[in-house]
């Protein structure tokens, strides 16, 4: 099914309205907001490309991937004013979600990469590459998800640089057709 992101758009809260109506983990967003820092590189990268993009995220406010991420995109849209995030329930629109599963699964949060003109770029999530990687190969080896702990650790000593680097990649993507096949960015070193 093909996705009519110009009549999604509008549907979707801006990420500060998602935020403020959250009644799940509010306060965490809103720390992870105001602790988030985003380097220079990752502002310059941006503003270089003169375009504008359109973040669509699928998320919901209790997913702590979520709470990790998508603050940094938000304060990268917040600091280059080329960037705009809102927010598609996933709840709320499984039809949607159906479109960007992850090893079969409803995995949040999904960010779709859009230009200016609300065609598709490509699409990450549910996290960065290596720590799926990593969360991959745990669950291979014990048959269970890592205890999220250890995820929220690995995200406090990645500082956000892993999602950058990964969702900025797709900034340099041309519109296609969209395949919603998952992702391959591999990680770059920070």
């Amino acid at each position: 099914m093909a996705l009519d992101f110009r009549t999604l758009w509008p549907k979707a809260l801006p990420y500060h309205e998602f935020v403020r109506r959250a009644t799940a983990n509010r306060e965490l967003w809103e720390g992870m907001e105001r602790i988030a820092q985003v380097p220079e590189w990752a502002i310059a990268a941006v503003r270089a490309t003169g375009e504008k993009y359109n973040l669509l995220v699928i998320a919901e406010d209790w997913c702590g991937d979520g709470s990790s991420t998508i603050p940094y995109l938000a304060k990268l849209a917040t600091l280059t004013r080329n960037i705009e995030v809102r927010v598609l329930l996933r709840d709320t629109h499984p039809e949607v979600m159906d479109q960007y599963l992850t090893d079969g699964a409803r995995a949040i949060p999904i960010v779709i990469v859009l230009n200016r003109h609300l065609d598709e770029l490509g699409h990450w999530g549910p996290r960065p590459s290596a720590l799926q990687d990593w969360v991959r190969s745990e669950r291979a080896k014990t048959g269970m998800k890592p205890a999220y702990p250890r995820i929220r650790s690995w995200y406090a000593r990645d500082k956000g640089v892993s999602t950058l680097r990964e969702v900025l990649a797709l900034l340099e993507k041309k519109p296609s057709a969209a395949s919603h096949q998952p992702s391959t960015v591999a990680p770059m070193a920070s």
